[in-house]
């Protein structure tokens, strides 16, 4: 939310990344995860075919966000509720030359403000059945291209076409890097368990780039003197700056090691409304751009009044978006581990041998009773 005074309560201000590098990395895991499941059960065409509809089913998505956005931006300028809110958030195009600009946002390649991060995520699914049935043969030299085409990126050779004012928010020609990455991950971990050891060499690593980026926004930030290298660091968030690159991976590895995957407190109310909103991710992160927006021209409008307004519009903020993820759930949050399970019916433990070529790997959530 522009201007809210919690945005120092986000992990952005106090390193070189932030919740997009999440988003994507975490995304990719998931969905390699699904795809190699999909994939042992029911084939590779199968799983490809399941997986193209999840694109496209993206891509709608992003289209109706577009367009809805789109009308509330447009109506606010014409109701003179916000004036200049249509060239502010680089909506001209559309409100003048619709017939370029409706052509152009269905190609990605028209992104006003707060339309840049599905694109990315529609591009990296378009990879997915072929990466991971690429990695099924020649494992972690599938990664190869996708890093060459990052390099390739950061070097100035090659470029998403931005033909528009507001350019591409993330060049997908470096953000696949780190979906596809999560992709291999989700993949091998089902195959061969944990593919990233526990290192204290690691964790010592990972924990000096975290310092690193805590003490850079700590001198951008005016509390240590210093000199002002997180700015130039954090420039080219496009195109997924090799720093920001690091560092989300370095705080993603320390998160693995630190956070257990089962604790008590995960079954308390707090930790039950993040589950159920991180399996409703989509939906709430569509949601969220309308309450950002919203917000944010709240605060704008009545800047005598933003210290309450920031702490109202928040806390309802959240709640609104804890609601969709709830209201989301089948059966409004009843019955969702039995749904789930019947909706996916796993594999038993000896064919998940055989696929996995033989390896003592266990099946994720096998039958139970199914024997080897």
């Amino acid at each position: 939310v522009a201007g809210t005074r919690f945005a120092w309560g986000i992990h952005a201000n106090w390193g070189l990344s932030d919740s997009s590098e999440q988003f994507v990395l975490l995304s990719g895991l998931t969905l390699g995860s699904v795809f190699t499941l999909k994939m042992a059960r029911n084939g590779f065409g199968m799983a490809s075919t399941d997986m193209l509809q999840r694109t496209f089913r993206l891509h709608r998505t992003h289209l109706l966000v577009f367009c809805a956005f789109a009308a509330f931006v447009l109506v606010a300028e014409a109701t003179h509720l916000l004036p200049g809110e249509v060239a502010r958030l680089h909506w001209t195009l559309l409100a003048e030359r619709p017939w370029l600009a409706l052509p152009a946002a269905a190609a990605m390649l028209y992104q006003p403000d707060f339309m840049g991060i599905l694109p990315v995520f529609v591009c990296g699914m378009a990879l997915l059945p072929g990466f991971l049935w690429l990695a099924r043969r020649i494992g972690a030299w599938t990664l190869l291209p996708s890093v060459l085409l990052y390099g390739a990126v950061q070097a100035g050779w090659l470029a998403m076409p931005a033909p528009f004012e507001n350019g591409i928010a993330f060049d997908p020609l470096a953000w696949q890097l780190l979906f596809l990455f999560g992709a291999w991950i989700g993949h091998r971990t089902l195959l061969r368990g944990p593919v990233v050891p526990r290192s204290v060499l690691l964790s010592g690593g990972a924990l000096c780039v975290v310092l690193v980026g805590l003490w850079m926004r700590l001198v951008e930030h005016g509390f240590l003197a210093g000199p002002a290298l997180a700015a130039e660091a954090l420039m080219h968030k496009e195109v997924l700056a090799p720093p920001r690159l690091l560092h989300a991976l370095s705080l993603a590895y320390l998160v693995a090691v630190v956070v257990p995957r089962e604790a008590g407190w995960m079954h308390l109310l707090p930790g039950r409304v993040l589950t159920c909103i991180g399996r409703n991710s989509l939906r709430v992160f569509c949601a969220g751009l309308f309450l950002a927006w919203g917000a944010g021209a709240m605060l704008r409008l009545h800047p005598e009044a933003a210290p309450l307004i920031d702490l109202l519009v928040i806390a309802l903020g959240m709640a609104v978006l804890a609601a969709v993820a709830w209201l989301a759930e089948p059966g409004h949050g009843r019955g969702h581990r039995a749904q789930r399970l019947g909706a996916m019916p796993m594999m038993p433990r000896g064919q998940w041998k055989r696929w996995a070529g033989g390896r003592d790997t266990a099946c994720p959530n096998p039958i139970p009773g199914s024997g080897p």
